[in-house]
């Protein structure tokens, strides 16, 4: 008897670590108050094996402003509902010794899905342009004194700037061509950032005087029109609502094998329902090889996919995303597989 409920006692211990498919991390903590620097990605492997599950243990409270949104000071609290574990949120205040602070709680000062010193470089820039937009633009048709190359400072002169109401462009060169590897299709151009121009005088062409650079300006360069920042960082790591297969096809740095935190381009987008936080499973793609075993001659064997990390979407364009690489368990190599997450 005294075995049976030892046993029992085991067994209620240790099965809410998995409760239909949703799997607790075995040393989570029962309470967490929110730090400065911390990121959504890091507080869910707290809490979660899998940090993509947090929207199912996520639980928003109606009464608290912007419930789904965390910020430095808030708590954590683990808490099981009808067999179920769930997350409580109670709205906290840092802890100040000085005198009282107003608190921001705009979307802005939410804590991040992950770190943006990681991400930040990829958010405030277009990055990713289409044929039709690329061949559209306003581009540089000359510089001052017809140098070469032009840096802060200098006037250039570009055609097509009066078919856009706007007196400050962003200026950039066309990159890599991103092309589907399956079906050839030209998914977009990348763009190389070059800097900020001001336009001093309209007109065919138009004059502007470059405000700052962060590389040279050459003939044939580019305009698009500056945007502010709309990007939307409070997402929350899941996985797909649907399964999405997609391929690696250009890693930012260029290097040719990929690790841990390093940006890819696959070749998937908005197009194919693709969004900002969702999880991927990355595969590396299995080697085709002679047989030489086999009888028959010149046989050939393609090897399995075999796992070699995660990667998460942080931006995605019409045709294309950019994800961060979130784990590697082995180096990871352009036009390898990612799959919707499994466990």
């Amino acid at each position: 008897m005294i075995h049976r409920i030892f046993l029992s006692l085991v067994l209620m211990f240790s099965l809410p670590l998995a409760v239909n498919g949703l799997e607790l991390n075995p040393n989570h903590p029962d309470r967490y108050i929110v730090q400065k620097g911390d990121t959504l990605w890091d507080i869910s492997g707290k809490f979660l094996k899998h940090p993509w599950q947090w929207p199912d243990i996520w639980h928003a409270n109606p009464q608290v402003e912007n419930p789904h949104l965390i910020y430095p000071g808030d708590e954590l609290t683990l808490v099981w509902r009808d067999g179920q574990p769930v997350l409580e949120l109670a709205r906290g205040l840092p802890e100040y010794r000085m005198s009282p602070q107003v608190r921001d709680i705009t979307p802005a000062a939410a804590i991040p899905a992950i770190s943006l010193s990681l991400i930040g470089p990829f958010l405030n820039k277009p990055h990713v342009v289409g044929e039709e937009m690329l061949a559209q633009a306003p581009y540089v048709v000359a510089t001052a004194n017809q140098r070469v190359i032009a840096g802060a400072g200098d006037a250039i002169y570009a055609r097509g700037t009066d078919a856009h109401d706007s007196e400050i462009f962003s200026v950039f060169s066309a990159g890599e061509v991103y092309t589907d590897p399956e079906t050839g299709e030209v998914l977009g151009y990348q763009a190389v950032y070059a800097g900020e121009a001001a336009l001093t005088r309209a007109g065919d062409p138009s004059t502007l005087r470059l405000i700052k650079t962060s590389r040279e300006v050459m003939v044939g360069d580019r305009l698009l029109v500056t945007e502010e920042d709309g990007f939307d960082l409070t997402f929350f790591p899941r996985r797909p609502e649907r399964d999405i297969d997609a391929r690696i096809i250009s890693v930012v740095d260029g290097v040719s094998q990929i690790g841990q935190y390093q940006i890819i381009v696959v070749n998937r987008g908005e197009r194919e329902g693709f969004e900002t936080g969702h999880v991927f499973s990355i595969y590396k793609r299995g080697e085709t090889l002679r047989d030489t075993v086999a009888q028959e001659q010149n046989a050939m064997v393609t090897l399995p996919d075999e796992y070699a990390g995660r990667a998460m979407v942080f931006r995605v364009f019409d045709k294309v995303s950019y994800a961060i690489v979130m784990k590697a368990t082995t180096a990871i190599n352009i036009h390898d597989t990612l799959r919707s997450v499994d466990l």
